[in-house]
């Protein structure tokens, strides 16, 4: 890793996925001059996609995490924040990035993703750097089935992650299942949410990302309070389409105080 903000675990196990993924974990400007300071955590879904045009799934396509949250946070935009980009495993990213089973594409693992990341990552990270706790300083965001697992385990576990990031979620998954469970959760504390989608990422999305909105309007979130939506035109499902709102979702959800 040439970026000294930016530190490698390799081939970290998980007993509960029986598989092993790198993570990447980002260090705000100042973590090392301030040795008594503990910072709020963010964690992101295909962590090989988010500060390195080399390991990305588009060769040279990164998210640009790592520089966006370098300029926000230098520019007293966003608070100091650690972000843990969990690499996915390729083959087993569909499994562990949807709540149910479909047929075909197969999926349902992500209340097992769930266990990996509450009892073996967070552990870990607590453990290795200094973090705030409490579900107001824990993020979770992703894209594409990364968004959907964010919005499905925020509202799942509420008391574990507050803040969610979810660009262009897949909420159409298992004939929009998210929509469904969304209506029915019982969901306290509310997590802040970041929501969003491009008009180019196909026919219907725009309308299944609007409608999940709606519910969650109808369960009491508020737009510009505790939710953010942002319909993005002429963007299309890409990792070049969701690094340009790096810096806004930051800003929304890890606002300086």
């Amino acid at each position: 890793m040439s970026d000294p903000n930016l530190r490698k675990h390799q081939s970290f196990r998980s007993r509960f996925l029986r598989n092993a993924r790198d993570l990447v974990v980002y260090l705000p400007p100042g973590y090392d001059d301030q040795p008594r300071r503990h910072f709020p955590v963010l964690y992101l879904h295909d962590g090989q996609n988010l500060f390195e045009g080399s390991t990305s799934f588009v060769p040279g396509m990164d998210w640009h995490v790592g520089q966006t949250a370098d300029q926000f946070i230098a520019a007293g935009a966003v608070e100091p924040l650690l972000i843990v980009g969990i690499y996915n495993t390729g083959k087993a990213r569909i499994r562990e990035y949807t709540p149910t089973s479909v047929p075909k594409l197969g999926g349902g693992r992500a209340d097992r993703y769930a266990k990996f990341l509450i009892e073996e990552l967070k552990p870990f990270i607590e453990r290795e750097y200094r973090t705030l706790s409490g579900p107001e300083k824990t993020g979770l965001g992703g894209s594409s089935l990364g968004g959907l697992v964010s919005l499905y385990l925020g509202l799942k576990l509420p008391n574990v992650f507050g803040r969610l990031a979810a660009l262009s979620p897949s909420v159409w998954w298992n004939q929009r299942v998210m929509h469904r469970f969304a209506a029915a959760a019982n969901v306290n504390p509310r997590p802040t949410i970041w929501l969003d989608i491009g008009t180019r990422e196909g026919p219907r999305i725009v309308q299944d990302v609007e409608q999940f909105r709606d519910v969650l309007l109808e369960k009491g979130w508020q737009l510009g309070h505790d939710l953010y939506y942002q319909r993005v035109e002429g963007a299309e499902h890409n990792e070049a389409a969701w690094a340009l709102r790096v810096g806004p979702f930051l800003q929304f959800l890890y606002p300086v105080r």
